[in-house]
């Protein structure tokens, strides 16, 4: 699979853009927006400052957990019932809690075992953008993927980003539940999948962050190729570099965990560590939260790694740089991604990045042993191998450090991400024209019958 954004494939060739040049006005939509709880915050943050750093204006919409945005970037807050926030996971809310019919809808939903944040806040957005249509050109929908987003493209043109189909997480999930009824709960709670590949199927345009979630996306969602473009992702090449000098802290990991999930193969990569031990003094530092009584806390106390082990969350990107300075290896043991915002952070740092097979990752790292050292997702022996031969070669390190920070600073910046994303606007504008000048045309043609 190619990892070139130019790439000819049916999925990702555009056609002609549309003449005008002038700067747009942008809603972008996001329904947990905050950097920590993921990719999708990181994506919001950094896609949006490239946006208005080309000249285009952006308001950001978003419920719970709020985005860290720019100062040139306004904020409109739809706040949720915030069912799920950090102190209170899975809490009822009040009655006097409940003051429209979109927290009727997040209530209902969430009393039949469904995650109902993104339908609610569809339906919050579309009531918005009833009385804003007129202030933007273009909304751009964050994998909510709701109903009411259906309801918005019919008031202004609106576009989709989905980083990787969620059918993925759920079958990861299920497959690793441990009876029955915790495969009808999993079911139960990704019930909102259905109504994502049913708005996915109707929406004009898709961006897709990587030849490898295109197929996917294809084939468990149902959405077609012609709907569908590829736009990478990027990373900060000024603020992920090198620090000379920070001297890296032998035997040290780095990985990130952004949420208690199998999909991020977290298990795998503490297998291999507790193995490695035995052997030699390592330690790994978390990027993420770890959850009280979690799987992950369950599996790190069992195998006697608590010591050695540091979670770090909440941090500003400048101290994640810091942390991989200080690392001799980072690692993405996923077991799928769609793209992977850990991996190229790390490569475009300059610390050797140790990678499963998983999703799109090896389209993203490159070459096994020249940007990346690869193995196979969910083998924890295979990945202790792979760490070991990185571990015992200094020099292997260096090579694959600095050529992995050549790779992303060529493919993979924000800015690029920003340029290639106005071109898809700018088609979507276009397209929406054509379809309202056809209406026009055919109610013409009815009204001289």
């Amino acid at each position: 699979m190619s990892s070139n954004p130019a790439t000819s494939s049916p999925a990702s060739s555009t056609t002609a853009a549309p003449s005008q040049d002038r700067p747009l006005r942008l809603a972008y939509l996001s329904y947990r927006s905050k950097p920590t709880v993921g990719g999708q915050g990181i994506y919001t943050r950094h896609l949006t400052k490239a946006l208005v750093d080309l000249g285009h204006s952006v308001e950001v919409f978003s419920g719970q957990p709020y985005p860290v945005l720019d100062d040139r970037i306004g904020l409109t807050t739809l706040p949720s019932l915030d069912i799920f926030n950090d102190q209170y996971p899975g809490r009822f809310p009040a009655y006097w809690e409940i003051k429209s019919k979109a927290d009727i809808l997040e209530l209902a939903t969430f009393s039949t075992g469904q995650f109902p944040e993104p339908l609610a806040f569809s339906y919050r957005a579309l009531q918005t953008m009833k009385t804003r249509a007129p202030d933007f050109d273009l909304v751009h929908d964050n994998q909510c993927l709701g109903y009411g987003i259906l309801g918005i493209d019919k008031l202004i043109p609106t576009l989709v980003t989905l980083h990787h189909p969620i059918t993925v997480d759920r079958r990861l999930e299920m497959e690793a539940a441990p009876n029955w009824r915790k495969r009808m709960s999993i079911g139960r709670w990704y019930g909102f999948v259905k109504m994502q590949g049913r708005v996915a199927q109707r929406m004009p345009r898709i961006l897709v962050v990587s030849d490898n979630s295109i197929q996917d996306i294809h084939n468990d969602m149902g959405v077609d190729l012609d709907r569908m473009r590829l736009v990478h992702v990027g990373v900060d090449p000024d603020l992920f570099k090198p620090i000379p000098e920070v001297t890296r802290t032998p035997g040290r990991l780095i990985t990130t965990a952004s949420a208690d999930v199998e999909l991020k193969g977290l298990k795998f990569l503490l297998e291999a560590m507790a193995k490695l031990r035995t052997e030699r003094d390592i330690t790994l530092t978390v990027i993420g939260r770890s959850k009280p009584g979690g799987t992950t806390a369950t599996l790190i106390d069992k195998l006697g790694l608590t010591p050695h082990i540091t979670f770090v969350t909440g941090v500003p990107d400048e101290r994640i740089v810091e942390l991989y300075a200080e690392s001799e290896i980072a690692v993405v043991p996923s077991l799928y991604e769609g793209f992977s915002l850990p991996a190229v952070e790390a490569m475009g740092s300059a610390t050797p990045l140790v990678a499963s097979d998983g999703g799109a990752l090896p389209e993203v790292t490159g070459v096994d042993g020249e940007t990346v050292l690869r193995c196979k997702a969910g083998d924890s022996e295979d990945l202790a191998r792979v760490l070991t031969l990185a571990l015992d070669d200094p020099e292997l390190r260096a090579r694959m450090g600095a050529a992995g920070r050549e790779r992303v600073s060529k493919l993979y910046t924000w800015r690029q991400t920003a340029i290639n994303t106005v071109t898809q606007y700018r088609e979507v504008i276009a397209l929406h024209e054509e379809k309202r000048a056809a209406g026009a045309h055919d109610a013409r043609i009815g009204s001289d019958r």
